[in-house]
């Protein structure tokens, strides 16, 4: 896997292993390996359908995207805060899919599956032009091409954003090597351009200056501390600076970072998708938080039960699992601390836990616990000290070289396996919610997509089950109470679905799910004789329509 350091300046030599060519084609010979490993693993996506699970609000009921690529397409991806959030984009990204491949999902998911081989290459381009590991650094790359946990961000065409903000994030981590080594307003405005991009397809790379000042401190180590052990052996490329002057020169990144997050608190608010305090108070929220970091790295290791939504548990976790989570965090930090010398071991666990504190909970967005998608980013920190570990020890303890490789090889292949059939859930509707509903519990929203995906078949008896346990999970659900209705007017019981649609109303924060009660109650009320009510319904609807 190439030389592997111990110390930051000094590096041991170790032969290449399968490799024998000359270093320079080692690095084309490496990114060919990470194209045709990603492309064999997500090639069986080409035939999956759209999720009706957000695919409806990105593409398939999207007027707006469905127009093209045109002016008022761009003028509006620019102005809406539809899907709570502000990613133009990612509205533009969909909007030039639909130009080129209508209605067949097979062209939208081949975008996606681009875009992440794009971002492995990048990664492995990143890690290799700033570290000089060109093993290592493919091996990161290369967890990060196929574990299984991202598999929910490339499969999920509604995650483009995610995608899409990992790929101008990459590019403004090496960018932001090349401004270090010679740094200028141009090259700092590069780096200041590519950040607002990938801002503006999702608002989850925010945390990009506090990760620049961690790329600063390892592996371009343009920051020193007195008390630092390897304090004075910056590279010289990289003359080092203080801390201070470190973080004012991140300024304008930090106030870039601060106007993306007044704008996603203003769009997901408008779209109600902001939970009250007084649902999930601060305790709850935080308890929540510290589980889900041990979460993520279960999960990481052992990549089992994966899911699109994991229900958020609300107080009813336990005081001995938030305490052995906390314990957990507390003596994985300080190992780290007491291994300061590798600096790649603090720069990854801080990366872990700072990248993902905007999508830990503290603001409650929806109603998830976690979710793989959010991992997407984050676990390139827990790669990164793996793989440094990892190939340290190796070296310390002499081993063989074909061992590492052997092991890697070994590693990779598990993880290939068991994200092909991750990615085998996502084949349709059914057997993803289905799925779900298994591995996670009680989960109403599992439960109605169960049962819209039995509807999409004409299945509306397989379905009414699944929406009646949806409404006893959560009675003020809006979607089971809308489908339980209906259930009731396609039996004749008219006075239950009018109930049933009046409750939906109140209950829904959704223009297109009151447009709809509105109008089946105009129905159910038509069907009783009561015309008037009839009338007052469907001029209801038809003016939310209008609005």
């Amino acid at each position: 896997m190439g030389s592997v350091d111990l110390q930051p300046g000094k590096q041991i030599q170790s032969r290449p292993v399968g490799l024998l060519i000359s270093p320079g084609k080692q690095l084309y010979v490496y990114g060919l390996l990470l194209i045709i490993l990603t492309i064999a693993l997500y090639y069986p996506v080409k035939s999956h359908p759209f999720v009706n699970y957000d695919d409806n609000v990105y593409v398939t009921e999207n007027v707006h995207v469905q127009s093209g690529l045109n002016w008022d397409t761009v003028s509006w991806a620019f102005v809406t805060y539809d899907a709570g959030n502000w990613h133009p984009l990612t509205w533009l990204s969909h909007a030039l899919d639909f130009e080129l491949y209508d209605m067949d999902p097979a062209g939208h998911h081949q975008t996606s599956l681009l875009l992440h081989v794009v971002n492995a290459l990048l990664l492995f381009w990143v890690l290799q032009r700033a570290t000089g590991f060109a093993g290592r650094s493919f091996m990161v790359a290369a967890l990060f091409a196929v574990h299984p946990i991202n598999v929910e961000s490339v499969v999920w065409i509604s995650e483009r954003k995610t995608l899409l903000s990992m790929l101008f994030f990459l590019l403004a981590l090496g960018a932001y090597r090349w401004y270090a080594s010679k740094p200028g307003i141009a090259r700092y405005a590069t780096v200041a351009v590519l950040f607002a991009l990938g801002l503006m397809a999702k608002p989850q790379i925010i945390t990009l200056p506090f990760v620049l000042l961690l790329w600063d401190y390892w592996p371009l180590q343009r920051m020193s501390f007195a008390s630092d052990p390897v304090a004075g052996q910056a590279a010289a490329a990289f003359p080092a600076r203080s801390f201070r002057a470190l973080v004012e020169e991140k300024l304008p990144l930090f106030a870039i970072a601060a106007a993306s997050a007044a704008m996603t608190m203003k769009a997901q608010r408008a779209a109600g998708a902001v939970v009250p305090l007084g649902m999930y108070p601060l305790s709850v929220r935080l308890s929540n938080a510290v589980v889900s970091y041990v979460r993520y790295l279960a999960k990481t290791a052992w990549p089992a039960h994966l899911a699109p939504m994991y229900p958020h548990p609300g107080g009813s976790l336990r005081a001995w699992q938030v305490y052995g989570a906390l314990v957990v965090l507390l003596v994985v930090s300080m190992w780290v601390a007491e291994r300061r010398p590798r600096r790649y071991l603090l720069v990854g666990w801080l990366w872990f836990v700072g990248t993902l504190i905007p999508m830990i909970g503290l603001v409650q967005v929806g109603r998830q616990a976690m979710a793989d998608r959010y991992a997407y980013l984050p676990l390139l920190g827990v790669f990164i000290m793996v793989c440094w570990a990892v190939a340290d020890w190796s070296a310390e303890n002499h081993l063989p070289a074909a061992v590492l490789p052997a092991v890697s090889v070994a590693v990779l292949l598990a993880l290939t396996i068991t994200a092909r059939r991750q990615i085998g859930y996502w084949a349709d509707n059914v057997t993803l919610w289905t799925h779900t509903v298994q591995v996670t519990g009680p989960n109403y929203i599992a439960q109605d997509d169960l049962g819209g995906a039995l509807l999409e078949r004409k299945q509306l008896e397989e379905a009414i089950p699944h929406f009646r346990e949806a409404a006893e999970i959560h009675p003020i659900d809006p979607m089971s109470n809308f489908n339980i209705a209906y259930y009731a007017q396609q039996h004749g019981n008219l006075p239950e679905a009018i109930e049933g649609y009046k409750k939906t109303i109140v209950l829904t924060t959704s223009p297109g799910l009151k447009i709809k009660a509105w109008e089946y109650m105009g129905r159910a009320y038509h069907a009783l004789g009561d015309d008037e009510q009839a009338r007052e319904c469907f001029a209801t609807a038809k003016k939310l329509h209008s609005d």
